[in-house]
């Protein structure tokens, strides 16, 4: 079951970071500033930013309202709509191809995302086993008196978040968070099941995942364990 719910995450935190990314294109095009649109969508600017970085810590309910200021509502009418079940029909036939869902990693869209999975995973287990802290400090600080090094200040810069459990910084979606990932010991603390598993999935995404199949990993998942 962990591996099912593993990959809808890896799946969603995809497609989230693309809607993000496309709330803002759009809010650009449009010339809108994010102080001007989080005032029209009633939300902070904090909570703006993280719908534009597509974070799942913004609820449903400030996408939604995001996306009505932009004039987007229609994409949520097609997932609503009976769009949908047109598509499911239509998939019966075998005579129609299912359509895609890839990632176009030319940007590094993929490396950011694979990286983020892994240490979304390796913080979820670090706060169920906090021994697992202890270790990535170790390994840090290995690292660190190892000599001179480009990465020496991000190093450092973890050392804080290790010991503060700043967990928050280490998972940002921002440039500097993207930075720490790449100097970073946490990917180290994940049993070697687990790390292979998300490269596997991400691997899949780059590949291209029939649309109608997402959900079969799920269910594949269940009948082995």
């Amino acid at each position: 079951m962990p591996a099912a719910s593993l990959l809808t995450s890896v799946l969603d935190q995809q497609l989230l970071l693309q809607l993000g990314g496309r709330l803002k294109r759009a809010r650009l095009e449009q010339g809108l500033t994010a102080t001007h649109l989080a005032q029209q969508a009633g939300i902070s600017r904090m909570t703006l930013a993280a719908i534009e970085a597509g974070e799942p810590s913004a609820t449903m309910g400030s996408y939604l309202r995001v996306m009505s200021v932009l004039g987007v509502s229609k994409d949520l009418a097609l997932l609503a709509g009976n769009v949908l079940e047109t598509f499911a029909q239509a998939k019966a036939s075998p005579i129609t191809s299912q359509p895609v869902f890839a990632v176009n990693d030319a940007g590094h869209e993929l490396q950011d995302l694979q990286s983020l999975m892994l240490h979304q995973e390796a913080v979820r287990l670090m706060r169920k086993q906090p021994e697992l802290i202890s270790q990535a400090v170790e390994t840090l600080e290995r690292w660190r008196s190892g000599g001179k090094s480009n990465s020496q200040f991000l190093w450092d810069e973890w050392s804080v978040i290790l010991h503060r459990r700043a967990w928050r910084r280490a998972l940002s979606h921002t440039r500097r968070g993207k930075e720490l990932r790449q100097a970073s010991p946490l990917a180290t603390v994940l049993p070697r099941e687990v790390r292979q598993r998300i490269l596997d999935q991400v691997s899949a995404l780059k590949i291209g995942i029939p649309i109608g199949s997402l959900s079969a990993p799920a269910k594949s998942a269940q009948t082995k364990n």
